[in-house]
């Protein structure tokens, strides 16, 4: 097996001059398993964008972009999409996602792409209804979708069918879900967060590594926006090249042939920059999807933390209840009380009433302790869907981040290998005069 790959690798490595076109599908296609789940019954694709004008939630105007959605049955490029074929907003893949995030608390939900650039270089825009953002966005909207399609859970869901096929009272029927009265609080969260005591280590570790990764990623695109910037001026530079030699070419007489020529190398490099930078972006959107994915990460940790803090009260609730059980049986006060107090002050309880409140104790323990086993019960069960879910995200990232990776290292020694040949020419050009 490691012989095959190293083949398959080699192969890869040795195909440097993929068009942008073959890119782009490398880029879109190799990002899911198409065979999984609802994949292997229709094909999903976010067809195209139109920017559209209304009035927002109070009443002001606001210009907006809405996503075409088609569906057809898988195999049948080119028929006619079945379904309603409905236009979505942005802000309707976010109440989806939000709704999944809900409903499959233990599932690494798929990151919607970002709503406003970031990590730009200079000369790119950060509009979000720039043509080529928006472009992007759609590419990256429709491998949300194919991601969602692709997972064995979240693909049977009926809500996400709705909203791939239904424009209209799709918004509607997610609410009536009643998804929203089950979201758990930020502050709930955070409380759990801060007053777990038995925090389990597997997901303190997963979390410190989502951290982590988030990180790396961060400053690896940090840099690269950099390096953006600096390699824009070194090829716009070159174009000075080609004016200086084109302007030197019109006082030569036997050079001047040579010096045109090579002039018109090095315009036609500088100008090949934006190209490069272009398709440069659709491997750092690669780069961003993984650090949005460090995100969905740390929302199960903190749903595993949410649970264990509600077993941790239960536990402990129990044991109050013990506690009071065996203090009314007894007769014996451990801490103070309201109720020891009035019993010194009024006198104590009659035989009656000590049975009566002793049965409605036990009552109550006996439904502790059911409570007790259910979150024990819940808690068992998240770690062990949940971590299914972790082990294939890691396999997943695993795979598509070195791809990307070495992807990125092949358009990079292609640019070198052009700028290569940019100069090998220009030194042709050169030898001729």
């Amino acid at each position: 097996m490691m012989a095959d790959s190293g083949s398959e690798e080699a192969a890869f490595l040795d195909n440097t001059d993929l068009t942008s076109t073959e890119s782009e599908n490398n880029i879109i296609n190799t990002m899911v398993e198409r065979e999984t789940a609802l994949l292997r019954k229709i094909d999903i694709n976010v067809a195209e964008s139109d920017k559209r004008t209304g009035k927002n939630t109070v009443n002001m105007p606001e210009t907006y972009t809405v996503y075409l959605i088609e569906i057809r049955p898988a195999g049948a490029e080119g028929g006619v999409p079945v379904g309603g074929s409905p236009w979505r907003r942005y802000s309707e893949f976010e109440l989806l996602r939000t709704y999944l995030l809900v409903t499959y608390p233990f599932v690494v939900i798929p990151p919607l792409p970002e709503k406003r650039a970031e990590f730009v270089w200079h000369k790119l825009s950060a509009d979000n209804l720039d043509p080529d953002f928006v472009e992007r966005r759609r590419m990256a909207l429709e491998n949300f979708l194919m991601r969602v399609a692709s997972h064995s859970v979240l693909s049977k869901d009926n809500v996400f069918y709705q909203f791939l096929t239904e424009e209209k009272g799709w918004r509607e029927s997610v609410l009536e879900t009643g998804f929203q009265d089950k979201a758990d609080s930020r502050l709930k969260s955070l409380s759990a967060m801060f007053r777990v005591k038995n925090p389990d280590k597997s997901f303190t570790d997963l979390k410190q590594y989502s951290d982590e990764l988030n990180s790396a990623i961060s400053h690896l695109l940090r840099v690269r926006a950099k390096v953006a910037d600096r390699m824009y001026g070194v090829y716009k530079v070159h174009g000075n090249y080609g004016r200086i030699f084109s302007e030197w070419s019109a006082i030569e007489k036997e050079m001047g042939d040579g010096l045109q020529s090579a002039g018109h190398h090095m315009d036609t490099h500088s100008a090949s920059v934006d190209d490069i930078l272009e398709e440069e972006e659709h491997y750092a959107d690669q780069l961003k999807e993984y650090l949005f994915y460090t995100d969905a990460v740390r929302s199960v940790c903190r749903k595993h933390e949410l649970i264990q803090y509600e077993l941790e009260m239960a536990v402990l609730d129990l044991a109050n209840k013990k506690q009071q059980r065996e203090e009314l049986a007894t007769g014996a006060v451990r801490v103070f009380s309201l109720k020891g107090m009035s019993s010194k002050l009024f006198g104590q309880e009659s035989p009656e009433q000590r049975e009566s409140r002793l049965a409605a104790l036990q009552q109550s323990i006996q439904a502790a302790e059911e409570a007790v086993l259910d979150k024990n019960a819940e808690c068992r069960e998240f770690m062990r869907m949940s971590w299914e879910e972790v082990k294939l995200f890691q396999e997943q990232k695993d795979r598509e981040l070195r791809e990307a990776l070495i992807s990125y290292a092949i358009m990079q020694i292609s640019m070198c290998k052009k700028g290569i040949q940019v100069w090998s020419n220009a030194k042709e050009c050169f030898n001729k005069m």
